[in-house]
């Protein structure tokens, strides 16, 4: 234990990181905290992407969503929508909108007046519609509606007035007011969107936004900070932090010595070995949830010889998850069964997936003619809530599939780079994950196993299955929980059979804190916020001793 903190304390830290914020000096002035995050945001809009890393930056600080999730309760509440009805047949959603919520007050925007029904129309109406004016200024997408099929589930958004809108769908769809709830459907104001189209720079929109959040984007350094001020105009309760700061800082080691130091005063994403010397520093402690998330190893299904599904079963057999789940999590995990974690609603407590069986994973392999195999695994150069150390699980996977005569290399980029590569299409299989959007089951599925997520580049598999696609469409269609629930099941009996991806963890969400640092929270379902306005239950340190 000497040994690591020593080696802890010769790591650099920014002691003056006030340097970055109002001038040196012995403090932050005015009362501010920072926060080391463990990557850059890809886009400061988080329609455009699925990266955990941008949704942390972006969600919860700058924007808010017509609703949101209760922290408490996990149900969904109001936000920038006050009330809103469910026609009969379940097909318009009608909201009423909140009244004098102000937007951003910025160096290059000045509103004129307060958010309304245009506002909503066109945060959606450019995600959905392609003749939209902005919807082609995001090169990327928008992924995560994308991948849930958002546009051909609205038929049209209405404006009923300037506090009403009504969204009218095509279909049914339980799903519905979750997705609206996730940390992709934020808000855009309209009018700065009519001043930049004057201006001739509508690609700012996503660059430098505009929300009506609880912090606004004063700068962004990439590779080293962003910095936010406090939204004085906020509709809410004010934060009480008056400037947040995200440390850009890639290696956890680094961020545990700038959280003991006292340069950060929230750390993003420990790894399961750290927490013992947390545990040593009184003036620490761990805040936690329980995840509802999943970490895979993804197989390219459209790629020879994962196209094969005894290969994919082959590789699967040889993976000892028990012993990643001891080297990796360090009792801040529980192996996957399936998709789902055992905090969701349809979750059964089904049989593991494959068991270790390397000699049934030679079997396989003779089966399907292969002999001398060599294959890539990408891992991800971020650690990621369901994944903290990706690296060090492909080295173990690299070790087990070698006692199978499978040779593997390990590939890794920077954390953009990796992203932009990805989406080439061109690996052989992955390790990553995802983290649920919201509390419904269909998020475990649809937006990373739907034949329209493989479009959206979302399915890391790109297993297209139409069988599939027809069960989560059946369960969409449906409100009974108890008849969802089974449907959801018989899509993860599919899933076992085909394999596309081997689930290995549901892991714990951590994060590190200084004691007395109140206005940061994990959330349910993926971001942090630093508007601690909700309070809820939360594991205790012993836990997870």
């Amino acid at each position: 234990m000497r040994v690591l903190l020593k080696r802890l304390s010769l790591y650099p830290t920014i002691s003056c990181i006030c340097v970055l914020l109002a001038g040196c000096g012995p403090k932050l002035v005015p009362p501010g905290i920072v926060y080391c995050s463990e990557g850059n945001p890809e886009s400061f809009n988080p329609q455009l992407v699925t990266s955990g890393t941008t949704v942390d930056a972006t969600s919860q600080q700058i924007y808010n969503g017509l609703v949101n999730y209760n922290l408490m309760s996990g149900q969904i509440e109001p936000s920038l929508a006050i009330h809103w009805q469910i026609s009969d047949d379940e097909l318009t959603y009608t909201f009423q909108l909140r009244k004098k919520v102000n937007f951003h007050h910025t160096q290059e925007f000045t509103p004129t007046r307060h958010f309304n029904a245009d506002d909503v129309l066109f945060s959606f109406n450019r995600v959905i519609d392609p003749s939209h004016p902005f919807h082609h200024i995001s090169k990327t997408g928008y992924p995560f509606f994308q991948s849930i099929g958002f546009d051909k589930q609205i038929d049209s958004i209405e404006k009923l007035s300037e506090h009403e809108v009504a969204f009218h769908l095509k279909h049914k769809d339980a799903s519905f007011l979750a997705n609206l709830a996730s940390g992709f459907a934020v808000i855009l104001s309209a009018e700065y969107a009519d001043t930049l189209v004057a201006k001739g720079e509508q690609e700012k929109i996503d660059r430098k936004p505009v929300g009506t959040g609880p912090f606004q984007l004063v700068k962004y350094v990439k590779n080293d900070y962003i910095r936010y001020h406090r939204n004085e105009g906020y509709w809410r309760q004010l934060p009480s932090a008056e400037l947040l700061v995200f440390d850009i800082t890639p290696k956890s080691t680094t961020r545990l010595a700038k959280l003991i130091t006292g340069d950060c005063s929230v750390s993003a994403l420990p790894k399961a070995g750290e927490l013992s010397v947390v545990f040593q520093h009184d003036e620490l402690e761990v805040d936690s949830l329980p995840g509802f998330n999943v970490a895979f190893w993804a197989f390219n299904t459209q790629k020879a010889p994962f196209n094969d599904v005894r290969v994919r079963k082959a590789l699967a057999h040889a993976v000892d998850r028990n012993n990643i789940l001891r080297a990796v999590y360090q009792k801040t995990a529980v192996e996957s069964t399936g998709m789902l974690p055992p905090m969701s609603w349809a979750y059964s407590a089904n049989q593991s997936l494959v068991d270790y069986d390397p000699e049934k994973a030679k079997q396989l392999l003779k089966e399907a003619g292969i002999k001398n195999l060599t294959i890539d695994i990408w891992a991800m150069p971020v650690a990621r809530i369901y994944n903290p150390n990706a690296h060090k699980t492909a080295e173990l996977i690299q070790a087990d599939l070698a006692d199978i005569g499978v040779k593997v290399n390990i590939v890794s980029y920077d954390w953009s780079v990796f992203n932009q590569k990805l989406s080439q299409r061109s690996y052989d299989s992955v390790l990553i994950g995802w983290n649920a959007d919201n509390s419904d089951p269909d998020n475990f599925f649809t937006p990373i196993l739907s034949c329209a997520s493989v479009l959206s580049n979302s399915n890391r598999s790109r297993w297209c299955n139409p069988e599939f696609d027809d069960i989560l469409i059946k369960a969409k269609s449906i409100t009974s929980k108890k008849e969802r629930k089974a449907l959801y099941q018989e899509a993860e009996a599919l899933f076992a059979q085909e394999l596309p991806m081997l689930p290995l963890a549901h892991a714990t969400r951590l994060i590190l804190k200084k004691k007395g640092v109140d206005n940061s929270q994990l959330t349910p379902f993926g971001g942090i916020s630093f508007n601690a306005n909700h309070q809820r239950d939360m594991m205790s340190t012993e836990e997870i001793r």
